[in-house]
């Protein structure tokens, strides 16, 4: 339910939703076939989900820390949990489908989304944050379930793989390796998943935290979480600063378009101490401006 009354208007605060705080909340998800919002706390393991305007909230335990969730088109849900990719089969049973990285235990996969085709990229970081310790996968669709798939590198060196997501037209990817303090955006090819021309897009400056996950609207629009920065920004097709709106907690994590006709904009944020007692919250807000829909792992 929405704590408080409904969805406030476009350009009105945040709205405080009603399921409980996060140690560790990310990769907010709309999922049109259930009509939920889903999210992950990422420490405890679980996958949340929330019918918006009722009271119908609940979670999946998946046994292990996992970072992000997309709907799936064979049923269930694409994840990305410690060990690598992973399925959330209709059944209940969780799948680890291709491993990631089984020799840097000290690494766990990231944030993570789905292009048009049903690829999913997903990333990770050190648990300590050592610089460069990262990288970001591909994992391509496949119908064979008998063997581990295996992911396709598409960047090294990277601290803390995080936000990822597609323009409009497919045409171009935006990605934020949090280390760097940018948005970047590179060329990409809808028909072989390729990525090409890393370049940077918009510079994240300390005085406003650090990139952490991202969206694109049905504008080309491009909003960036702020994590230690309580905001979310809106950067328009060309890079320019276009708006900002404001959380009450300081370490935002992320933000997706959901709601049946994508216009609500739901952010999930982390905790942080007793001083902060709305860290970890899900929040929505009005924007006045629609989004892409998610699209599904085909694996």
């Amino acid at each position: 339910m929405i704590v408080g009354g409904s969805v406030p208007g476009a350009g009105a605060g945040p709205t405080l939703l009603s399921p409980p705080a996060a140690v560790l909340g990310e990769s907010p998800c709309w999922d049109p076939h259930t009509a939920r919002l889903l999210w992950v706390d990422i420490p405890a393991g679980r996958i949340h989900y929330l019918v918006p305007d009722t009271d119908l909230h609940g979670w999946y335990d998946v046994g292990t820390p996992v970072s992000a969730v997309v709907p799936r088109a064979a049923g269930g849900y694409g994840l990305a949990v410690r060990e690598g990719f992973a399925v959330l089969d209709p059944n209940g049973t969780v799948r680890v489908v291709a491993e990631v990285e089984a020799d840097r235990p000290g690494n766990r996969m990231n944030d993570g989304a789905c292009d048009e085709a049903g690829r999913f990229f997903a990333g990770t970081k050190a648990e300590d944050d050592t610089p460069g310790a990262g990288a970001l996968y591909r994992l391509d669709p496949s119908t064979d379930t008998g063997h581990r798939l295996e992911p396709v590198r598409v960047f090294a060196d990277v601290t803390n793989s995080n936000g990822i997501a597609w323009s409009p037209d497919g045409r171009l990817v935006y990605y934020v390796d949090t280390g760097t303090r940018r948005i970047d955006v590179c060329d990409y090819d809808p028909t072989t998943g390729t990525v090409s021309d890393r370049r940077p897009f918009a510079e994240i400056g300390a005085e406003a935290g650090w990139p952490d996950g991202l969206a694109v609207d049905a504008e080309g629009g491009v909003w960036v979480a702020l994590w230690e920065g309580g905001a979310v920004r809106r950067y328009t097709p060309d890079g320019r600063l276009h708006r900002t709106l404001y959380v009450p907690a300081r370490r935002v994590t992320n933000c997706a378009f959901g709601g049946a006709d994508l216009d609500v904009l739901y952010v999930t944020t982390a905790a942080t101490d007793d001083r902060e007692p709305l860290g970890g919250r899900l929040f929505a807000f009005r924007t006045g401006i629609r989004g892409l829909p998610a699209h599904p792992y085909r694996g």
